[in-house]
């Protein structure tokens, strides 16, 4: 083996530094330091170029892993961000906010004591740092064919479906009721993890390739979709979900309980200085209790913190091994001054005029469920009362069907998803034949990558269709 096979033995793994806690907790802002190019190459040199690189498999778009790392290595970044941008339409973004603990580095082969390959903070350096050298997408080759598309929705799906298209030669019109593109990566994602700066400059560079905006604009209030199917060749709906999941005990409806999506999107657009009709949901200096152990728990988490709250707590109904989220955010949310009560299941919120504190019982983990995971069960007796003064309810999200989709044709499953072709010819092609979807109103709650990867699909779906390519 050559000694450039034995980098991972002379080269710890070594992660993007961390802002000092005391600083963090009191700034919207993002918590790491980038890497510097002789960083980046180092660490991008531990990578043992497998030959079935498993890093490549797990992630939801194929990333060419292996041979980005390679090109940064050999410091060629202009063309590690060429290649990183044929399988990824938000490199940049998914290489803050991806889990890659439980997708790429995850499958690392290093990743059985010797460190895996810090493929995230790599992934980030590239585009960070080619934007910066001014590199932009080539599209000199590019032949417009006269064919229009509209895009419902300017989240990771939909921006990653305009940009197929544009690259194609197809012009994307993206509609959005925000004033801001991004979806929930501008007004759910907090900016500790992921600055809006990152997705204006992702905006600059799809309105450089051809992509048009219509934001602050409610398709079915303000547009018919009428008329947008009829000065468009083909639709693209990447909508997402937005529909709150209720646990379905007593008390949800107490003044000082919220649902996470209010609370975050209230929060974000008051650090844009954006006019809202809603109020913001300010938990200074209260006792905060976080229902759920997933991302959006996390964010909830840590935007308390950052509010000044007199204290966080976060519970789940399974133990730490089993809680969905990220590591990498649960372990920023510890070391920020949250505390995690595992094996808890909330019952009851209680309170009079508002809220006192979150009733719940102990659990413990039984056989699989029907999904494979196992299933908390309650411990009798074992009941106990949380003294709260606000309650953020964070169960993740459902379905969000629009009133028109019926209308056009648009089926949806029984949970509310729509339904899509599964066929090679056209993916992601719904029952009105003019019309694709993808993301997670497709697939329901998901990560941002995913979305990107099926965005993608279907922008590969509408050009089949249309016959260009």
């Amino acid at each position: 083996m050559s000694d450039k096979h034995l980098k991972f033995l002379n080269t710890p793994r070594r992660d993007q530094e961390k802002l000092p806690i005391e600083e963090r907790v009191v700034r919207f802002a993002e918590i790491y330091k980038p890497y510097d190019a002789a960083t980046a190459a180092d660490q991008a040199a531990r990578c043992l170029s497998c030959g079935n690189p498993f890093c490549e498999w797990k992630c939801p778009v194929h990333n060419y892993i292996p041979n980005w790392l390679k090109l940064i290595e050999e410091g060629n970044l202009i063309e590690a961000a060429e290649l990183s941008h044929k399988t990824n339409s938000l490199p940049e973004i998914c290489g803050r906010i991806c889990p890659q603990d439980r997708l790429c580095e995850g499958a690392c082969t290093l990743n059985d004591g010797h460190g895996a390959v810090s493929i995230g903070a790599i992934e980030k350096y590239i585009t960070d740092e080619a934007f910066k050298q001014g590199w932009r997408p080539d599209m000199s080759n590019v032949v417009p064919t006269g064919r229009r598309v509209a895009i419902v929705g300017a989240g990771p799906a939909g921006l990653a479906c305009a940009d197929v298209l544009a690259r194609s030669g197809v012009q994307p019109v993206v509609y959005d009721r925000y004033a801001r593109i991004g979806g929930l990566l501008t007004y759910g994602i907090p900016p500790f993890k992921l600055e809006n700066a990152v997705v204006e400059k992702r905006r600059e560079i799809l309105e450089g390739m051809g992509v048009e905006f219509r934001l602050g604009v409610d398709v079915g209030r303000d547009i018919s979709f009428d008329r947008l199917l009829a000065e468009h060749d083909a639709v693209f709906l990447g909508m997402g979900t937005y529909t709150h999941v209720k646990g379905g005990f007593p008390g949800e409806d107490l003044p000082g309980v919220y649902d996470a999506l209010p609370y975050l999107v209230s929060n974000i657009r008051h650090l844009l200085g954006e006019a809202s009709d809603a109020p913001r949901i300010d938990l200074h200096g209260q006792r905060v209790v976080v229902l759920g152990g997933g991302d959006t728990s996390m964010d909830c988490n840590r935007t308390a913190i950052r509010q000044g709250a007199a204290s966080v707590v976060c519970t789940y109904r399974r133990d730490e091994a089993n809680m969905p989220g990220s590591r990498r955010d649960y372990k920023s949310s510890k070391e920020e001054g949250v505390e995690f009560l595992f094996n808890r299941q909330p019952i009851e919120i209680v309170g009079g005029d508002r809220v006192e504190g979150v009733k719940v019982v102990q659990t413990r983990l039984g056989p699989p469920g029907p999904r494979g995971r196992r299933t908390p069960e309650t411990v009798p007796g074992s009941e106990e009362i949380i003294p709260a003064d606000a309650v953020v309810i964070a169960f993740g999200f459902q379905p969000s069907p629009a009133s028109w989709f019926d209308a056009h044709g648009i089926l949806l499953h029984p949970n509310g998803r729509v339904r899509v072709s599964a066929g090679k010819a056209t993916p992601f092609r719904t029952t009105n034949p003019k019309v694709f979807a993808g993301g997670d109103m497709v697939r329901g709650a998901d990560l941002v990558v995913t979305a990107v990867f099926e965005g993608r699909e279907a922008a590969k779906g509408i050009l089949a269709q249309l016959g260009v390519g």
